[in-house]
């Protein structure tokens, strides 16, 4: 059985004092071995970093970019298979791994700008003779904690911009789903990227609290569930390292009397289904104001789902395929059945579907919950499955109440043809990233990500501008040259 092992220093490693097996979830069996980093492994892969950091600090902006751009048409060169990495590791279906990619790719781009995101500010005879200029500067080692369910585009998020803008790294990625991420790493070698700089070890919650606790790591960037990510921000701060920690949501859509229903029930059958519903921006709550207008969107939605085809990450022509694990597909499946305890009515049944060929695989089918409430469990929390609920509301300022009081938000949408009632949405909705009709607001790689509430722990979001922030420290330099043969006298009072 093939093992995967890490990246320390330009060189692929095996640490098989401990492994794991890595499940191709659309049959249901073990395809790979991965090996679980030891605490000197992990300190290894730190010690490489650090010892790379300081001729890569020293590196131009333009010539760190120059890596990226090469590194950006090695991705697009190999495309097709790391798709095939994603699809045999994570279940996902071929088209859906590569708009992830395409995704992760779109940030490499931005992070190609380095020499101007970095150009810092300068200010001209801010006193007599006196110049001032603030300059964004590398922290050092920084490291990269990322999830299942993006093996490609999340881990992209972090590296190419901490990369460029001067810091090593050090990237601990999901042991669920490791292949494509450590292949993309050595992409980025091949683009001619100096040893050390960017560095991947495999592991578990023993490498992640090393990389938490060493003292040569000054920053983390997390994506993961809430408990998690709280976790890792506390541990973090508690160490004295910089944190932004992205967890969990629950994301909801107001659908509104008026909007095109048809149009809502294409976008949300996408936002819901998609991926599996294994997304933290996936719409799992739709919230209907109004009898009418929710009898409407369930009926239309039920017809909708019928061609709807759940199967192996290979066939095209599916729309999504496996969750993540055996124990996940039965959590999925225990908050259906949760539901219906509670008194919900499942319109659409996706528990146990039949996929042939396909008999082991960790299938759940598109489900559809009515009458769902704000009491019941599988509303509170996150399923992360293909499931959307249907919560009725009798106004719009109900279901923003809904919204706003949940203890998640990430993303959220609604659907309308009024814009006073979209504007009064996006003005007053406590949610960090807003859709007027559009049910999956991923802001471009040009914007930042990240939510609101229990989603985010930190100040500073996920990749764009935020990321040129979160990855420098602003040094400010004050400086003058008397002119020569002038004396000046002492002065005891505060500069001005």
């Amino acid at each position: 059985m093939t093992m995967i092992g890490h990246l320390i220093d330009g060189v692929m490693r095996e640490d098989a004092a401990r492994t794991q097996n890595v499940f191709n979830p659309s049959t249901g069996a073990a395809s790979k071995q991965v090996a679980l980093a030891s605490v000197e492994t992990v300190e290894e892969a730190i010690a490489a970093a650090e010892r790379a950091f300081p001729a890569w600090r020293d590196t131009p902006p333009a010539k760190r970019a120059q890596v990226m751009y090469r590194f950006k048409a090695l991705l697009e060169e190999h495309a097709d298979k790391i798709c095939e990495m994603i699809g045999e590791e994570h279940g996902k279906i071929a088209h859906d791994a590569a708009g992830e990619l395409q995704r992760g790719i779109e940030n490499v781009e931005y992070a190609c700008g380095a020499p101007e995101l970095l150009k810092g500010e300068h200010s001209r005879n801010v006193g007599p003779g006196i110049d001032s200029w603030s300059e964004f500067q590398p922290l050092g080692v920084v490291a990269g904690i990322t999830p299942f369910n993006f093996p490609a585009m999340v881990p992209l998020w972090m590296y190419p911009m901490a990369i460029v803008c001067g810091n090593t790294f050090v990237l601990k990625p999901s042991e669920r789903d490791p292949s494509s991420t450590l292949f993309i790493a050595e992409l980025l070698q091949e683009a001619g990227l100096p040893n050390g700089v960017i560095n991947v070890v495999n592991g578990d919650k023993e490498a992640v609290d090393v990389l938490l606790s060493d003292e040569r790591i000054k920053a983390v960037s997390f994506v993961g569930s809430t408990p998690i990510a709280e976790y890792i921000y506390s541990t973090a701060n508690a160490n004295g390292k910089r944190c932004q920690a992205l967890g969990g949501a629950k994301n909801h859509a107001i659908v509104m009397p008026d909007a095109d229903m048809d149009n809502a029930v294409n976008q949300l059958l996408g936002a819901a289904f998609g991926s599996s519903g294994e997304r933290c921006m996936a719409l799992s709550v739709a919230v209907a104001v109004g009898d009418e207008a929710a009898d409407t969107l369930v009926s239309k939605l039920k017809e909708a789902m019928k061609p709807l085809k759940v199967g192996g990450y290979s066939d095209r022509s599916n729309d999504f395929g496996p969750v993540i694990t055996r124990a996940h597909q039965q959590k999925v499946n225990g908050y259906i059945d949760s539901a219906e305890a509670d008194g919900a009515a499942v319109v659409v049944d996706g528990r146990n579907p039949q996929v042939e060929g396909f008999e082991d695989g960790f299938f759940v089918g598109a489900t559809l919950i009515d009458n769902v409430t704000p009491e019941m469990v599988s509303y509170k929390e996150e399923i992360f499955g293909p499931v959307l609920q249907v919560v009725r509301a009798n106004s719009m300022e109900e279901a923003m109440q809904l919204i706003n009081d949940h203890e998640y938000g990430n993303g959220t949408c609604i659907f309308t043809r009024d814009g006073e009632a979209a504007r009064y949405f996006s003005d007053h909705i406590q949610v960090g990233m807003v859709g007027i009709n559009v049910p999956l607001p991923v802001p471009v790689s040009y914007h930042s990500f990240g939510g609101w509430k229990r989603s985010l722990f930190g100040d500073l979001h996920a990749y764009g501008p935020d990321a040129v922030r979160f990855y420098t420290k602003r040094k400010t330099i004050t400086q003058r040259w008397p002119s020569s043969g002038v004396r000046e006298g002492v002065s005891f009072s505060f500069p001005s």
